[in-house]
């Protein structure tokens, strides 16, 4: 990560001839700016119970956080008996992170504050490769952002990256796309040399998954699986109430699972993987492979006879229309993708099943399907006690995902380095 010290904790103060007593303050003052960040406006009372610390301490480190500038009231909680107490939250565009969400065939860039909100995007349309300039492409069009937004730069606190493969978040590498001389590079230290920020890089599905863990149906569950079904097919593991990435980081790669005797050729270099059979580009072929079969269906006429311009979103919507072509095929992906959710219900015995991405928003197109292929292929003890859900963060989760990868090593950094400052 790079070392230059964020304006944000700049703005906290910790000159270096504090006493002990000041610097175990400004540690738990980091703390709660965390607290505040991932969970949003806090009581004095939630503050105080979520430390272990007093009613008196934790009123007086938030009042010198108001004193800051980093901390605002923002308005009244519920009552327990008295008078409503008083809401602190983080402070409207105290800092803001840069992420951005790479797909197969799209680069999705966006600036979020504080608050997680979406304030500026772009999006860029492009097939990646293993020889794809990804370092210099995305510090371009990151720039260019960033000054289209007029933000201060200097409140920019980091870069989170998620992308497909396989990414090794520790080594900041990609070893399936953006080689060099077929070596993986090492994108995180190329990027914080071209951004001189922190950056953090992490495989998408896991970025998902991390984004529901924080703030969508997986917070605070311990076994829940989280489902992206996108052009590719990827899983995050929450186990034990923590992301699960496997000794190589790599934990999670279910759209390669053999599903097919003698299947189509994958990606991956394998045959019969899940991915070739029930992902977003299976669902697109599918569609292309019975409409030159001379399926009736109203999605040529969608695509105005272009079938390279057919995809999952044209497919759900020619299925909302009532379109019975497009209805099937995503009917066959369902199948297929229960079949290996049955699988995943049998090795891991979740609590929860959580569906998102592109082929999750065909809903129950996609999910009554699903629903039966488990009911065939899963034991009735551990179906029965697995729930399955539908994500409620919309599109943007990998976003969100990045930015809790990048804050989370932040946050990390700026505790430890106080720490060490301690007597």
């Amino acid at each position: 990560m790079s070392k230059e010290l964020p304006e944000f904790f700049i703005n906290l103060n910790l000159p270096m001839e504090l006493s002990n007593v000041e610097r175990k303050k400004y540690l738990q003052k980091i703390r709660i700016i965390k607290h505040l960040y991932f969970n949003g406006a806090n009581t004095n009372t939630d503050i105080c119970n979520t430390f272990n610390i007093s009613l008196p301490t934790s009123m007086s480190l938030l009042n010198q956080l108001v004193a800051d500038d980093l901390v605002a009231k923002q308005g009244r909680g519920e009552s327990v008996g008295g008078r409503k107490p008083d809401l602190f939250g983080l402070k409207e565009n105290s800092f803001f992170v840069m992420s951005i969400h790479i797909e197969r065939f799209q680069i999705q860039l966006a600036i979020l504050d504080n608050t997680h909100q979406v304030l500026f995007e772009k999006n860029i349309r492009t097939i990646i490769s293993k020889d794809f300039d990804i370092v210099n492409v995305l510090h371009q069009h990151a720039t260019e952002l960033i000054a289209e937004s007029d933000i201060n730069s200097d409140k920019l606190m980091g870069i989170g990256i998620s992308m497909p493969g396989l990414v090794s978040s520790e080594d900041g590498k990609n070893f399936t796309y953006f080689l060099k001389d077929h070596q993986p590079q090492n994108l995180q230290s190329e990027f914080e040399t071209k951004f001189n920020k922190p950056v953090a890089i992490l495989n998408d599905a896991k970025s998902a998954c991390l984004a529901e863990f924080r703030f969508g149906l997986a917070k605070n569950k311990n076994n829940v699986l989280v489902l992206s079904m996108d052009w590719g097919i990827g899983l995050g593991i929450i186990m034990g109430g923590k992301l699960h990435m496997g000794s190589s980081g790599f934990a999670g790669e279910f759209g390669h699972i053999p599903l097919v005797e003698d299947g189509a050729l994958c990606h991956c270099g394998k045959r019969g993987c899940l991915e070739t059979v029930a992902s977003g580009i299976a669902l697109v072929k599918k569609a292309k492979d019975g409409i030159v079969a001379g399926q009736h269906s109203i999605l040529k006429e969608m695509v105005n006879d272009d079938l390279d311009n057919l995809e999952p979103s044209v497919i759900i919507e020619a299925a909302n229309r009532g379109d019975q072509f497009a209805i099937n095929v995503l009917s066959e992906i369902g199948i297929n993708l229960g079949k290996g959710i049955a699988i995943l219900i049998q090795i891991f015995n979740p609590e929860l099943i959580i569906l998102e991405g592109k082929i999750a928003e065909a809903k129950q197109f996609i999910t009554t399907p699903i629903q039966q292929s488990i009911n065939t292929y899963c034991m009735i003890q551990l179906k029965e006690r697995t729930d399955i859900s539908l994500s409620k963060l919309g599109k943007n989760s990998s976003l969100l995902g990045a930015t809790v990868a990048i804050m989370d090593h932040i946050f990390k950094q700026q505790i430890t380095a106080a720490k060490a400052q301690l007597n």
